[in-house]
């Protein structure tokens, strides 16, 4: 798979077992394997380096599709094969979302016994009721830094020169990506001397997270500098991410200001297709939802508000390429269900989804297929991606909830035998 015909040739005379007995010695590095060989051929000896150090081998990791140069370029460092989980599909379900609107058959990738079946339930549900809507009401991602600063005198100073040069700094960020755009900083929290910026961006159909970071940096060297030429201040970036972005952990600015794709998707059931299809009522919906997912997620302080967003989030993540750290934030939001005589508004909220449909592990060959199967591969699906996410949270708690509601829950895992 390399291009490079003398490794190529060189590599047909390797002495494996001298390069391990190097890689022992600590003469040669794992990484340094790369340089040295082919992708293909520096899998091999990193793998046939861990099974003579853990004694055994390992001769499933070892089967798989995937372009060694291409994932050892920009996924993976000290490759040595690659896993497999399981991947099932759920639907069709029928989406009615403004970038979303056909029916769709959702790739999920779980070893959870179960998981599949219950989405599966509540897609054939929500799309025998007419589908459900969805719509991608925010958009952003973020980083936010930490300053340090002499005195709160400063800090205070370094919080109103960013706002009033906030024109400025967008410029110099944005001379770092042609997709990215610095839309606020905002807020700009002080503790102490301490100044904790958080610049929020558009980036397109990436996830964005490595594009705002190379942005934010390029304006932290720009704040630090003109704010030491212009006020004689000196003020000294701590570290790049200061926490308050919040990436990849739960956190409540992230519940209420919103991060990646802000998601909300809803469907109304009548009485008659709660009956037909759920086996329940609408009230017992309601009182599950509010004695489990509002009452008992307040009192243990829980900031998801639901039964298992994650479960959906994940499954799909792992599945389409997505940073699978994300899935912590994917977990927040808030399941409502609210009964009338007719029947039960039901609709799910994910403050923060991100999500892309370009770059990252969007690109390996697996997950892009899965991207394919949903019609979200490559620019201009990321809104899509989003809406057909929300909507299989939807289905996915749609069918627990009925299924807790109506006692089924337990009675569903032993008849899988899960």
């Amino acid at each position: 798979m390399e291009d490079n015909n003398n490794n190529n040739n060189n590599n047909n005379n390797i002495d494996i077992s001298e390069i391990i007995n190097k890689l022992k010695n600590k003469e040669i590095k794992p990484y340094q394997l790369d340089e040295l060989f082919n992708s293909e051929e520096a899998v091999k000896i990193r793998r046939k380096y861990i099974e003579d150090m853990v004694n055994m081998e390992l001769p499933q990791i070892s089967n798989y599709t995937i372009d060694e140069k291409e994932a050892s370029k920009k996924n993976i460092e000290n490759m040595i094969g690659a896993i497999q989980i399981p991947l099932g599909y759920a639907g069709p379900l029928k989406v009615n979302g403004k970038h979303a609107n056909k029916e769709y058959f959702v790739p999920l990738a779980t070893t959870e016994g179960a998981l599949v079946a219950s989405v599966n339930r509540g897609c054939s549900i929500i799309s025998k009721c007419g589908g459900c809507t969805v719509r991608v009401i925010g958009d952003k991602m973020t980083r936010a830094p930490v300053f340090t600063t002499k005195s709160i005198v400063d800090a205070m100073e370094l919080k109103e020169w960013i706002e009033a040069n906030f024109q400025k700094i967008k410029e110099i960020a944005e001379t770092t990506t042609r997709h990215g755009k610095l839309k606020s900083i905002s807020p700009i929290l002080i503790v102490g001397r301490f100044v904790y910026p958080r610049f929020t961006y558009s980036t397109g159909d990436a996830m964005g997270m490595n594009m705002v970071t190379i942005a934010t940096e390029k304006a932290c060297e720009f704040i630090t500098s003109q704010i030491r030429e212009e006020k004689n201040i000196i003020v000294h970036m701590a570290a790049l991410s200061g926490n308050v972005c919040t990436d990849k952990k739960p956190a409540g600015i992230n519940l209420i200001e919103g991060r990646g794709k802000t998601v909300i998707a809803e469907v109304y059931l009548t009485n008659e297709e709660i009956k037909k299809y759920l086996k329940t009522t609408a009230k017992a919906i309601e009182q599950v939802n509010m004695y489990k997912n509002l009452i008992g997620s307040a009192i243990s302080n829980s900031m998801g508000f639901n039964a298992h967003y994650a479960n959906i989030v994940g499954a799909l993540f792992l599945a389409t390429g997505q940073d699978e750290a994300h899935i912590v934030e994917g977990s927040l939001g808030i399941t409502v269900a609210e009964s009338d005589e007719n029947g039960l508004y039901f609709s799910v909220t994910l403050p923060d989804l991100p999500v892309g449909t370009v770059g990252g592990g969007t690109r390996i060959e697996t997950q892009n297929e899965c991207l394919k199967i949903i019609d979200c591969n490559g620019g201009g699906n990321a809104l899509k991606f989003a809406e057909i996410v929300g909507a299989t949270v939807l289905a996915g708690e749609l069918s627990l909830m009925g299924a807790l509601a109506s006692g089924h829950l337990a009675k569903a895992h032993s008849e899988l035998g899960r």
